[in-house]
């Protein structure tokens, strides 16, 4: 059985899941700013698969927690040839990002909603590649050595799975810094950072210790970059993307107690007036990992 045929879970058949996300990702604002900050990274990365030489004609692509479908929907219209599933926890972003792909007539693209620290719906061995992106969002520690062992199975021999993660940025902004570390403390009393201490994500560190015990092979690693001081030409949409974002999780912060609701607007303020100031100064900065299954058991 092939990707394609698999059996998309509906209604009961769908787990239901914690929702840890630390967005509402039902915002429209949270969809519009997970759309441009894919087209952002792309752009920044390269291209869709710049570690990778070539994909197999007519290769099997799952997006893991592909939000609103930007990356896979880039990968139909590039390679025709290939079939491209992204799954996503979200039935209405899911239902957006069908809707995407019959505007732009890519029949080589679906989607569909599952929650990808369950089992997925789809046989041994479906895919060639596997690509996720910036799952440490919702993504809890004591899940990652599941989903890596789900999509061992899920590949083909020879198959490659390839993750994308971020710690927050470097900024000469003060109250920028301080919204990033409040961040940080907030996932880390969620119970959703490798962070021993809550000062980061921690996650960046152990994607490649992560693919290795998971059995994956080759595991390589290629980190990326991009300046968005003032004056550049990426300040304005990453300063779009980054206070929209800071503005999204004030209820994830007041929530987890690490600041009350009278002091986080403040330094939200803050953080947007020295974001634009004219001598400020922004680097933002992630690593691509990936691995390849075994050809041989």
């Amino acid at each position: 059985m092939t990707a394609a045929e698999a059996e998309a879970p509906g209604g009961d058949s769908q787990p239901a899941g914690e929702r840890t996300y630390f967005i509402d990702a039902e915002e429209a604002a949270e969809l519009a700013r997970l759309m441009q900050q894919d087209r952002l990274v792309t752009e920044a990365m390269g291209g869709l698969l710049p570690e990778l030489e070539a994909l197999p004609s007519a290769a099997q692509v799952l997006d893991l927690a592909c939000g609103p479908g930007g990356w896979a929907l880039e990968m139909a219209f590039r390679y025709p040839k290939a079939e491209v599933i992204g799954v996503d926890l979200s039935p209405s972003i899911v239902d957006y990002a069908n809707a995407q792909a019959r505007s732009r007539g890519l029949s080589n693209v679906q989607f569909a909603a599952m929650n990808i620290t369950q089992p997925l719906a789809f046989a041994d061995a479906s895919f060639d590649l596997i690509n996720a992106r910036f799952l440490a969002g919702f993504m809890r520690p004591q899940d990652w050595p599941r989903l890596l062992t789900e999509c061992r199975r899920l590949l083909k021999p020879g198959g490659v799975i390839r993750l994308t993660e971020s710690e927050w940025g470097l900024t000469t902004s003060p109250a920028t810094q301080r919204y990033y570390a409040l961040c940080s403390e907030a996932l880390k009393r969620a119970g959703q950072s490798f962070s021993p201490d809550g000062h980061h994500l921690g996650i960046t560190p152990m994607l490649a210790p992560l693919l290795r015990q998971a059995g994956f092979e080759d595991v390589r690693l290629r980190g990326g970059a991009l300046e968005w001081s003032s004056g550049t030409p990426q300040h304005y949409s990453t300063f779009k993307n980054i206070f929209v974002m800071f503005d999204l999780l004030k209820p994830f912060l007041v929530r987890t107690g690490v600041v009350s609701p009278e002091e986080v607007e403040p330094l939200y303020q803050q953080a947007v007036a020295e974001m634009q100031a004219d001598d400020f100064c922004a680097v933002w900065t992630w690593l691509t990992v990936w691995g390849q299954k075994p050809t041989t058991t």
